[in-house]
């Protein structure tokens, strides 16, 4: 490409949803035209504040805390750290304790390999940018653990469920969170994965939406599934059900919820395709007999709403107590 195709290409023609199509032509130009992308990823790398700030955390909390407060071998001013004896120590010792450093490192590395920087990549491999995106949207730009803003923290996509203990590369097990939680979760979290990975498997013999072939089976992912419902309020009237036997919603594990979700979208949409006269819908669900439930398997309700289907909607899943309806 010609200097004036490549100057009209990035003046007028480049479309940019970050900074790494021109950090990657600059940094060719300065390596006579070509270089690997290790090398481009660094410099891409050095314009990211929160990678800096990142490890700039990590410093703190991690190295400078053991440094300073445990072992008293340097000592800090704010955001500066001193080498408490650096003055007394010859050229000599300098590099003698700088090749020391860098043998525990290299050891280090070559024992640990590609597990060293694993609490930066929950996943072991590439998540694609498509299903990254929706993860990232469906947060609306906060952690989805502590709620900090995009802004404020940059965001990561994390396996709820550890892909290293079977958790799947799906949507409904990703979330999205900020590189401080997600860099914190193993540490901070006193779950038994092992307890919670078998969980998820369980299922009651007599349980109709446990049975392993349910009738009208629509849709279905990982961990829930979409059928209608046999006894419907409308046409259409659909059910999304957790696979695995647990009572009501609030005994939902986060993937959960997100399969749920993912299958009412669904469902909504195969919905509205075979009735072009469904305006709306009610999304409920009954916890405990008192509200009305009559299967002790968690269950959504997604129930189409067609003009003139009651005299009046206003109110609509408040005609669960018929007086309080209208207002």
């Amino acid at each position: 490409m010609s200097f004036r195709l490549l100057k009209n290409y990035i003046q007028n023609k480049m479309k940019m949803s970050h900074i790494y199509q021109p950090v990657m032509i600059k940094s060719l130009i300065n390596n006579n035209g070509r270089n690997n992308s290790k090398n481009i990823a660094k410099e891409i790398l050095s314009y990211d504040p929160w990678a800096i700030k990142y490890y700039d955390d990590i410093v703190k909390l991690m190295p400078g805390k053991v440094l300073t407060k445990n072992l008293e071998i340097i000592n800090r001013d704010k955001n500066f750290y001193f080498l408490r004896e650096f003055n007394s120590l010859s050229i000599t010792e300098k590099n003698e304790l700088i090749k020391l450093c860098d043998d525990k490192i290299n050891n280090f590395l070559k024992t640990r390999g590609q597990k060293t920087f694993q609490h930066r990549s929950k996943s072991s491999g590439i998540i694609p940018s498509s299903v990254r995106w929706q993860v990232l949207e469906r947060a609306k730009t906060r952690c989805e653990a502590c709620g900090v803003s995009n802004d404020v923290k940059a965001l990561e996509v994390d396996h709820i469920f550890p892909k290293s203990l079977g958790g799947k590369d799906e949507l409904s097990n990703f979330q999205a969170l900020c590189y401080s939680c997600n860099s914190m979760k193993k540490n901070k979290s006193k779950t038994d994965f092992r307890d919670v990975r078998e969980n998820f498997k369980k299922r009651v013999p007599n349980c109709i939406f446990c049975k392993n072939k349910v009738k009208g089976k629509h849709l279905e992912n990982e961990l829930a599934y979409a059928t209608f419902d046999s006894y419907p309020v409308t046409k259409f009237h659909a059910l999304i059900i957790p696979k695995r036997h647990v009572v009501d919603y609030f005994g939902l594990h986060q993937a959960e919820i997100n399969s749920c979700n993912e299958l009412i979208k669904e469902m909504r949409n195969i919905i509205l395709k075979k009735d072009k006269k469904i305006l709306g819908f009610n999304i409920g669900m009954n916890a405990g007999k008192i509200a009305g439930q009559t299967i002790m398997h968690c269950h959504i309700h997604l129930i189409p709403r067609r003009k003139g289907d009651v005299d009046n909607p206003q109110g609509g899943v408040r005609s669960v107590i018929p007086s309080k309806q209208h207002y």
